[in-house]
C-alpha cells in the first residue's frame, strides 16, 4: 500500500513537472526570432491597451484609429527589416522599433 502511494505521488510530481515545462516552452520560431517576438508582443499589448482606453472613454474613436495606424506602420517596418535579413531583425533595428513603440505608448497613456 505504501509503495502504491509513493508511486502515485511520484507520478503526480512527474506530471506536474511535464506540464510546467510544456507551458513555458517556446516554439521554434520564438526561439529563433526573440527580437521579433518581443516587438510583436509589445505591439499586441499596445493594441490591447488602446482597446481598453477606448472602452473606458479615455480615447476617442479618432485617437484610437490614429494609434492603431501608427502601430500598423511599426509592424510593417518590423516585417520589412525581417525580410531584408533572413527573417531576423538586428539589435539596432529592434532599438529603433522600441523607440517608436515607446512614443506610441506614451500617447496611449496621455
Amino acid at each position: 500500500m505504501r509503495i502504491l502511494k509513493v508511486t502515485i505521488g511520484l507520478m503526480g510530481l512527474a506530471l506536474a513537472a511535464a506540464a510546467a515545462t510544456s507551458a513555458s516552452a517556446e516554439t521554434t520560431w520564438q526561439h529563433n526570432h526573440p527580437r521579433r517576438v518581443e516587438v510583436n508582443h509589445r505591439l499586441a499589448n499596445q493594441n490591447h491597451r488602446i482597446a481598453m482606453e477606448r472602452r473606458e472613454g479615455e480615447l476617442t474613436r479618432a485617437q484610437a484609429h490614429t494609434l492603431r495606424t501608427q502601430d500598423r506602420a511599426i509592424r510593417a517596418e518590423e516585417r520589412a527589416y525581417a525580410s531584408q535579413n533572413g527573417g531576423h531583425i538586428t539589435r539596432a533595428e529592434q532599438r529603433h522599433l522600441n523607440r517608436q513603440l515607446n512614443t506610441v505608448s506614451r500617447e496611449i497613456a496621455h
